[in-house]
């Protein structure tokens, strides 16, 4: 059995705490972490669980300071798990790999999980498996899994037989292309395109028993009795994952006192998973920003320059290294300055030689960058009216000949 999560230096500790509950109940697991950052200086106990680390520069994914700058933080953790199952089987041998999200703990053996791959290929657990009655819930539960997914990804568990593998290579793909936070696109990082799975492909089993995958979305339809953090039933079933999703935004605790209020052992573990969060570091590990938030030359990146970027292949053929700030007249971030953030007209960026990425393909709403799209997207309007006068003039030029 493998496990692995996907994380930057700052979820450590979290980490740690799933790791340390793996170990607990299957020592024989070989846990690695995914991570897509430098690996700080950490006390022994928070890597004690961990049996690999794989640095994202170890994936198998093409252009990678392009792939990188293309997502946000979130969107970069989520689009490496593909990748991350294919290395795990590929490097390690792995025949069946777990991934959970960092914020999960696990208090139960997965011994019926492991029971389901022996028929299944994929196991897959939805953000609901009950209708909801209450209009509150109806719009916080069913109509948000409408915009972010119907099954939660974070837990995924697969076994690497042919129909397995080539759910993680599809699913891989599409991660590595289009894992982005757009939901107004119709994507929603990892999680939409496995909306797809059950119709694409054989070997897919949906969970639908309430012990797994707990969280403050279902809790409308799960109660927790019992003690924490290991004794805790749901619906009168042994607990095996909880997910504290939202944690450190606070909407784990606002949504909890919204749904959970009547399961106070839910709270208990809460608070267990406070103190076991900061045992592993927390206060310390859990401020320390990403290296990919900045620039070479330590300048932060906002959202806007990495979304200009991915919509754009003249852009990303062009700066095959946006991070890269040391030439200031040859830079995206300099590009960035010049013709978005000041009132100009860019004109279109000419790729050079070689420097083609590898395996990108534009989404269905990004169209081919042209240089009718850069005057729309940057030009003034005087120049708008030019540029079609000089088209119209031409083109009647053309029919003369």
């Amino acid at each position: 059995m493998h496990v692995f999560t996907s994380i930057t230096a700052n979820y450590l500790p979290k980490a740690a705490a799933l790791a340390h509950s793996v170990k607990r109940v299957h020592p024989e697991a070989v846990f690695h972490i995914v991570l897509s950052d430098d690996m700080p200086d950490c006390p022994d106990e928070v890597t004690a669980a961990f049996d690999s680390i794989i640095n994202i520069r170890e994936l198998p994914i093409p252009d990678l300071p392009r792939f990188i700058f293309r997502h946000r933080v979130v969107e970069l953790c989520t689009a490496v798990k593909g990748r991350a199952f294919q290395h795990i089987a590929d490097v390690h041998g792995a025949d069946r790999i777990y991934y959970f999200d960092p914020d999960i703990i696990v208090t139960n053996r997965l011994d019926d999980l492991e029971r389901a791959l022996d028929s299944a290929s994929v196991l897959l657990t939805p953000h609901s498996i009950e209708p909801e009655t209450d209009p509150m819930a109806m719009m916080d539960n069913e109509i948000t899994c409408l915009k972010h997914g119907v099954y939660n990804l974070g837990f995924l568990a697969v076994r690497m037989d042919p129909e397995g593998r080539r759910f993680i290579d599809w699913w891989a793909d599409r991660l590595t292309r289009w894992c982005y936070d757009e939901v107004p696109a119709g994507l929603f990082t990892d999680q939409r395109w496995v909306d797809l799975a059950p119709a694409i492909f054989d070997g897919i089993k949906i969970l639908r028993d309430p012990q797994y995958n707990v969280s403050t979305w279902n809790l409308s339809h799960r109660r927790g009795t019992g003690e924490a953090p290991y004794d805790i039933a749901i619906n009168g079933r042994p607990l095996v994952f909880y997910h504290f999703s939202g944690f450190d935004s606070g909407a784990q605790l606002m949504m909890l006192d919204r749904y959970g209020s009547h399961s106070p052992v839910l709270y208990e573990f809460r608070e267990w998973y406070l103190d076991q969060c900061e045992r592993f570091g927390q206060s310390t590990l859990g401020k320390i920003p990403c290296r990919y938030t900045r620039y070479a030359g330590g300048s932060k990146i906002e959202d806007a320059h990495r979304v200009t970027y991915r919509r754009r292949d003249d852009l990303m053929t062009y700066f095959a290294d946006p991070f890269d700030d040391s030439d200031p007249s040859n830079s995206y971030r300099d590009w960035y300055r010049v013709h978005v953030e000041a009132p100009a007209s860019p004109a279109p960026v000419e790729p050079r030689p070689g420097s083609e990425p590898e395996g990108r393909d534009l989404a269905p709403a990004e169209s081919a960058p042209s240089l009718r799209r850069a005057l729309r997207a940057h030009a003034p309007e005087p120049a708008i009216k030019a540029f079609r006068s000089v088209r119209s003039a031409w083109r009647k030029l053309a029919k003369v000949d």
